[in-house]
């Protein structure tokens, strides 16, 4: 009973590293052209986020305590 257990988890197991290539179901078709490409995108190009998504870091994290410049537009609320 064991054994049956540890090989059905292995079975199991085996296929969680498998990977294919993607591709719609049967049936169905990729999405259609946009009018400004060139070509219709493929799986891959539709699941890669654009920058606009997924933007890059710009500030650069402080390593260690600065003062800060004066700031010109840091005026305190009005009142």
């Amino acid at each position: 009973m064991r054994t049956l257990l540890i090989l059905g988890t292995l079975a199991l197991l085996s296929a969680c590293g498998q990977t294919v290539a993607l591709a719609p179901k049967a049936g169905n078709s990729l999405p259609v052209k946009p009018q400004t490409a060139s070509a219709v995108p493929t799986p891959e190009q539709l699941l890669t986020p654009d920058t606009q998504a997924r933007p890059k870091r710009s500030d650069e994290q402080l390593l260690r305590s600065q003062q800060r410049k004066d700031d010109k537009f840091d005026l305190p609320p009005p009142g």
